[in-house]
């Protein structure tokens, strides 16, 4: 005890000295915001310490805004963001518009006669996709690949790369300084002058990274059809990646369709950390940011999900490791309770002094891991906070639900202790600062909390939030929040070899054909749950 008062003792000094640098004040005077015309937000934080610098462009429209039967949409367009333009990746364009024009009216053409449910023509439509094969064929000879991210690259551009969540999409990468105007003319043209070139091929891919991630994944598997079962009618029951006959049916034009609707300068804010001048850079930024046309904001609408009154279960039989899964409704990242939430989190989660770690790993040994975390899947809408664990050999499913259960109770029976209360506070303050300490996780921030607070200011006052959180609102929340009739719970169990090959067989049955085009995918998959869920 007397070493863990004096390393938090330690820790509160190290975070005094760091702060003073990390506070408000001292970032207003390096940060400066503008608002386009058009209404793009435009962020730059001046941060000289290497000449190198980072940006964020964060668009607010994710999986959620997928239309209906054309789920994982606006996934794909994150992939087509990287396709170049009109002048970039191509051979030719006047050549390659018609020819791309001719693909999508021999696609409309096939996926009508494919979709007949009455007086399908077989014969027709073997025709019809041999011609619309053709005809990606003609319209690829005109494509330079990758020549997009080769531009980058060949000056000095590291870490290209993009997500699609359920409530937002992003581009990132980071350049040397003195490239600012060739980044803000890539990064803008592509937004003004996007190309739907080889939009089948890359839709294997995305076939290919949901096979990767999901249909050949257990726990995919499992976060896939639990978030179904938890989310009725709320578009979070569909995954970011697409059901597989939506992706084998989508067209360009559907993902052109999205683009227009949702990448609206209004809806985007584009953020820039690192050894930047606002004076110089912010002319630049304006002169080609603004070429985006103004557009009406989209409505932000979407399916109010009812509330949960009885316990819903999803179990599968897989050939893995087990693992226990629930979650609950919460409300979203706009409530007044999210910092209690969050205080929650760090309670029962943060490192291998929590209190899921201790009880169910350290003390009774029945688990290799337990967390629990808010956030899932989203956050931007009312979502779950879930908890979950893996047991060990020789322990159930049912043994760690249940041990979970009791350290639920005990957050709704007892108060927490002052050195536990204590300790999440500080640790959001570290966190804070860990955060910033690199020009990608600083513009990262500045963007996503400009874009959901309308200020970038809101990073800050999260740890003040979680400042004035007390032991009586963390009961108040668990004792609101963590009811039985409020609970979806989600399980692997370990199955025998029969009776797991039989599910795979029929999973294989369920995920259809590609079409035409290589299949290939850079992702890799994780076995943590949170970072499945995202």
């Amino acid at each position: 005890m007397k070493f863990r008062v004096i390393k938090l003792s330690a820790l509160i000094l190290l975070l005094s000295v760091l702060s003073a640098a990390q506070d408000v004040a001292s970032f207003e005077k390096r940060i400066t915001v503008k608002k386009l015309d058009n209404g793009l937000t435009l962020l730059i934080c001046e941060r000289p310490e290497a000449p190198v610098f980072s940006f964020f462009s964060l668009v607010d429209a994710g999986s959620a805004q997928d239309p209906m039967n054309e789920t994982g949409l606006a996934h794909m367009f994150e992939h087509m963001a990287f396709k170049g333009t009109d002048k970039i990746g191509t051979k030719d364009y006047s050549a390659e518009k018609p020819a791309l024009e001719k693909v999508e009216a021999a696609y409309a053409t096939y996926i009508l006669e494919r979709d007949k449910s009455v007086g399908r023509d077989e014969t027709k439509l073997k025709q019809l996709e041999k011609a619309w094969k053709d005809a990606i064929a003609e319209a690829d000879q005109y494509v330079n690949p990758n020549e997009f991210g080769k531009l980058i690259e060949q000056n000095g551009g590291e870490d290209l790369n993009a997500f699609t969540n359920y409530d937002e999409t992003a581009y990132h990468y980071s350049l040397p300084a003195n490239r600012v105007e060739l980044w803000a003319y890539l990064e803008s043209e592509r937004f003004l002058h996007p190309v739907m070139r080889e939009f089948y091929k890359e839709r294997n891919v995305v076939i290919e990274e949901r096979r990767l991630r999901t249909d050949s994944n257990p726990i995919g598997r499992l976060l896939e059809q639990f978030t179904a079962e938890a989310f009725e009618a709320h578009p979070y029951h569909r995954p970011t990646v697409g059901w597989m006959a939506d992706l084998n049916s989508f067209s360009a034009t559907d993902a052109k369709e999205f683009f227009d609707k949702y990448y609206v300068p209004s809806n985007m804010v584009v953020a820039v950390a690192g050894d930047v001048k606002a004076s110089e850079v912010m002319p630049i930024l304006e002169k080609y940011f603004s070429r985006l046309p103004t557009r009406p904001l989209p409505d932000e609408m979407t399916t109010t999900e009812p509330p949960q009154n009885s316990e819903r279960k999803v179990a599968l039989k897989e050939r893995t490791q087990p693992l226990y899964l629930e979650g609950y409704h919460r409300p979203d990242y706009e409530s007044a309770d999210d910092a209690v939430y969050d205080a929650i989190s760090d309670l029962m989660s943060e490192g291998r002094t929590s209190r899921l770690y201790r009880a169910l790993v350290r003390d009774k040994k029945i688990a290799s891991f337990s967390a629990g975390f808010t956030g899932l899947p989203g956050i931007k809408y009312p979502h779950l906070f879930a908890f979950y664990a893996f047991p060990l050999p020789g322990h159930t499913t049912q043994e760690v639900g249940d041990a979970i259960h009791v350290e639920i109770d005990r957050l709704k029976k007892e108060d927490i202790s002052d050195d536990e209360l204590k300790m999440i506070k500080t640790r959001s303050k570290a966190n804070l600062i860990r955060g910033l300490a690199e020009n990608q996780g600083l513009a990262i921030q500045l963007a996503t909390y400009q874009r959901r607070y309308g200020d970038w200011r809101e990073l800050f006052r999260t740890v003040d939030r979680i400042d004035k959180v007390t032991k009586a609102d963390i009961r108040r929340v668990a004792n609101q929040t963590f009811v039985d009739t409020n609970r979806t719970v989600g399980v692997i169990e370990t199955a025998s070899p029969a009776a797991a090959g039989a599910e795979k067989q029929q999973s294989d049955k369920s995920s259809g054909d590609s079409g035409p085009g290589e299949s290939s995918s850079a992702y890799t998959e994780s076995s943590d749950v949170r970072a499945g869920a995202q």
